[in-house]
């Protein structure tokens, strides 16, 4: 029966067919064309290139041949796909720029940074780098597998034999279908050394690693902002990398700034970049620059200047520069390559484990092969060992045969021979009978049999067969040994410069009960006269009030100690300046403390890493403890433990000292201990402490301050009921640690309990906060002084159900001061102690409490 158009059509689902169709197209773009291959960092597309070159003769050592008759051979033999896509590829495989060790040695217009495409393939010339050699080496001694070709009229190889890890050493780029790859390249020293650290240590992690491969190594240099992104990379395989220029400021002869910039970020368009900063500087998007070119050479290397205005900051418009333009940017490193064919995402160990997993296979391989050789050679040394042993019947037996193959059978059966062997000796030339011959025969047949030996052992030890990759890829370090070119920067640096872009004032920092905080210009707070009513410092929620407030410059670290004993750090511009009645951000968004954690002090510092300064602590139970300031210079977002104690204890204050002067710790109940700094001894940042004060029952140290014996000031007092005073520090008396310190006020239901003991000068501002959100300012130096057993001078009139949440020692505002009469003021002051017998009692007490120290410490001592 004869067939027709009808019975060769087969019916489809058309949706069937597509999703098969598209699957086969999706698999092939990723196996064939846009991924590369783990084990050697190659698509194939440069596989086949430097195979084919390779295959020509075309090496490091060969004179430069036509890239278009390499293009034309690859195109013919192995890649169908077009000779642009064959040429652009070996084009970039030659860019200095692109690849951070060549495998092509180009010699004509290869194109360059400003993104000039390279020369037509007629004019340019290229043969493989040296390097190159090492991918290549002992394909030829069955180290890996061959397919065939397109057509099947040729073989290429699967795989490169890859005598160093390329995938890491120059990266690779591409998108695939539903997937994309974007490696960078590394430098060779430190990948070969984490393949070798790997090789040693099968179970080494990759925060070891990283200690040895520090992070991508770019050929364009600059620097690299931090490390987060290179480790979140090398963990992941995903991660972005911040890349920057590396710039120089330089002054010239007529005072003008000019900025330098001597690397760009790699595969950062050169001419683009330039291109992209003039149109800022013209359409005044960035002011100040006055000039700009281009002075890039073959002999300086890359040389971008910008001259700034003289009456403007370099350094405002760098910053401004690696904001807008690409001077700075970001290399988003996705770590995809095939392993076994399949598309699979891969962190840095992963990498190395896959091609020393390559290496042990090729080396294996090649022992093999090597094996094979040596043993087929030592057969048939082993025949003519046996001719020459026989050389007078084996010559009468040859004259005596008729052709070659009865000569063949006739050695063969004699002298029970091997085909192979029986050839051999048909084919010795007499002068191999000589006795120097007879001995090199010998020679190269133990030699042989040693060399057979070593194979053997290799196949049947890992750790020799590991040796050997180890001798073998160190070789290739010391060859092609580098040093890196890309630096590897903190990422504070990044926060330091960008301080540059933000004015320094000063501004008050306030944190509510409920942990809300928000910043705002010293300025908000106008001074009032002592006894207002204070003005609406935010909108409080339900429960919530302001806790406290610091003042402090916006380039100023805030330390953030909390009642659980950690510390936490910002800087002043990173909390957000909000309105005067807003109720500000949460803190959680700012610091990541837990849920039941409170801020007990925040403390305004403008260099941490000072030696010569303190920090003091005192908890509710009494307990004090001095360590450095400098303990406290590395905090991360996680913050860090500052001080140690039992539970149901907390932290209540701190303070930052020189290491010279006197501690004042206060009680809710009075009573005021002082004592030298010297009396406590540093500490570790995590240290417990040491007793600073005795305390009677039911009462708690609420305050803790620092005063100075060569300048004295005054003790200020505020209790909850908005009474105040101030103090000389002359009426406290300086003692030992640990006593229950002396009287400082009298208390009683008027005054209420103290919320603030504190110590000043009289020339600061006093903020004082309700539990409403209400706030008052006032000159200290409108508080009356008293003497310590005063009760003391309202300072803040209360409605009901108020009280006094927070006190706060803010600079004075000096024009406001200036212009806030202070004449006229009507001052309600209670009743005093000042006739003879209150001062009599107050001596008596003063007296009493030194012999109950006294008698403690001799306790302490016995």
């Amino acid at each position: 029966m004869a067939e027709t158009p009808q019975s060769r059509v087969s019916e489809r689902n058309i949706s069937k067919e597509m999703k098969e169709s598209f699957l086969d197209y999706a698999m092939s773009v990723i196996v064939s064309r846009a991924l590369p291959d783990v084990r050697d960092g190659l698509k194939p597309v440069h596989r086949r290139i430097l195979y084919g070159m390779n295959d020509q003769g075309m090496t490091a050592d060969k004179p430069y041949k036509k890239s278009a008759r390499i293009v034309g051979d690859v195109m013919g033999k192995y890649h169908p796909h077009g000779d642009s896509s064959i040429y652009e590829a070996m084009v970039r495989m030659a860019q200095d720029f692109s690849y951070r060790y060549p495998l092509v040695d180009g010699q004509g217009n290869f194109g360059s940074m400003d993104g000039d495409g390279a020369a037509a393939m007629r004019y340019t010339e290229a043969r493989l780098a040296k390097i190159t050699g090492e991918l290549l080496r002992d394909i030829n001694k069955d180290t890996i597998d061959f397919q065939d070709n397109y057509d099947g009229n040729e073989r290429e190889p699967v795989v490169l034999p890859a005598r160093f890890p390329n995938l890491l050493v120059n990266g690779t780029s591409g998108i695939a279908v539903g997937m994309a790859t974007n490696i960078p390249p590394h430098n060779l020293d430190e990948v070969i050394d984490g393949v070798l650290a790997l090789s040693n240590n099968p179970e080494i992690t990759t925060n070891e690693l990283m200690d040895i491969v520090q992070g991508p190594d770019f050929p364009t240099a600059g620097l690299i902002m931090g490390r987060s992104g290179i480790r979140s990379a090398y963990e992941t395989g995903r991660g972005s990398i911040l890349m920057r220029a590396r710039t120089e400021i330089e002054v010239m002869k007529n005072g003008k700034e000019r900025i330098i910039v001597t690397e760009i970020p790699y595969q950062v368009n050169k001419a683009r970049l330039i291109e992209k900063i003039a149109e800022l500087a013209r359409d005044k998007k960035i002011e100040g620059i006055t000039d700009l070119r281009d002075e890039t050479s073959l002999k300086v290397g890359v040389r971008i200047v910008i001259e700034v205005r003289k009456d403007a900051n370099a350094n405002v418009i760098l910053n401004n520069l690696y904001k807008q333009t690409p001077l700075q940017t970001s290399f988003g490193v996705n770590m995809i390559a095939l392993v076994n064919g399949k598309p699979k995402l891969l962190g840095l160990r992963e990498v190395l484990y896959h091609y020393l997993e390559h290496q042990k296979d090729v080396v294996t391989r090649r022992t093999k092969y090597n094996l094979r050789k040596a043993q087929d050679r030592a057969h048939i040394l082993e025949g003519l060992r046996i001719a020459l042993d026989h050389i007078d019947e084996i010559i009468a037996l040859i004259r005596e045969s008729q052709s070659d193959s009865e000569a063949m059978e006739g050695l063969q059966n004699r002298f029970e021979l091997s085909e192979r062997q029986a050839q051999a000796i048909l084919d010795m030339r007499l002068r191999r009978l000589t006795g120097l011959e007879r001995g090199k025969i010998e020679k190269e047949y133990q030699d042989l049999l040693k060399l057979i030996e070593e194979l053997k052992e290799i196949l049947n030890d890992e750790e020799k067969l590991l040796e050997i990759i180890r001798e073998e890829i160190t070789e290739i370090k010391e060859k092609y040994s580098n040093k890196r070119r890309t630096e590897i920067t903190a990422a504070g640096l990044d926060q330091i410069e960008d301080e540059d872009l933000i004015p320094e004032e000063q501004i008050v920092i306030s944190l509510s009960h409920n942990n809300y905080i928000k910043r705002l210009p010293v300025s908000t707070y106008r001074s009032q006269n002592r006894g207002g009513r204070g003005i609406q410092g935010m909108n409080t929620i339900e429960d919530d009030f302001v806790s406290q407030l610091v003042t402090l410059s916006t380039h100023d670290h805030i330390l953030f100690f909390t009642n659980k004993g950690r510390v936490y750090k910002l800087k002043g511009y990173e909390i957000p300046e909000m309105s005067r009645q807003s109720k500000g951000l949460p803190i959680v968004n700012a610091l990541e403390i837990d849920k039941d954690e409170m801020i007990s002090t925040m403390i305004a510092v403008k260099d941490l890493s000072s030696e010569e300064h303190f920090l003091v602590f005192a908890t509710k139970h009494g307990t004090v403890k001095r360590s450095k300031l400098s303990n406290f210079s590395r905090i991360n977002k996680n913050g860090k433990i500052a001080i140690n104690f039992k539970e149901g204890d907390e932290l209540i204050a701190v303070r930052l000292t020189d290491g010279t002067k006197e501690i004042i710790i206060g009680t809710k109940h009075a009573s005021l201990i002082r004592f030298d700094e010297t009396k406590l001894r540093p500490l570790g940042r995590t240290a417990a402490g040491v007793r600073g004060i005795s305390l009677r029952d039911g009462d708690e140290v609420i305050g803790l301050d620092i005063t100075d014996e060569e300048e004295p000031d005054e003790v200020l007092i505020v209790t909850e009921k908005g009474y105040g005073k101030r103090t000389s520090s002359d009426q406290y008396r300086i003692s030992n640690r640990g006593g229950k310190g002396i009287k400082t006020a009298t208390l009683t239901e008027k005054n209420g309990n103290l919320v603030c003991i504190t110590t000043v000068t009289g020339d600061e501002d006093l903020m004082i906060v309700t539990n409403s959100g209400v706030i008052i300012r006032l000159h200290v130096s409108d508080i009356s002084q008293n003497g310590r057993s005063a009760q003391g001078v309202r300072l803040i009139r209360l409605g009901e159900n108020q009280h006094v949440a927070t006190v706060a020692i803010v600079e004075p505002d000096e024009d406001e001061i200036a212009e806030s009469p202070v004449e006229g003021v009507l001052e309600e002051t209670v009743e005093t102690q000042d006739s003879e017998a209150e001062g009599k009692e107050e001596l008596r007490e003063d007296f009493m409490e030194r012999v109950n120290e006294d008698i403690e410490e001799q306790d302490k001592d016995e």
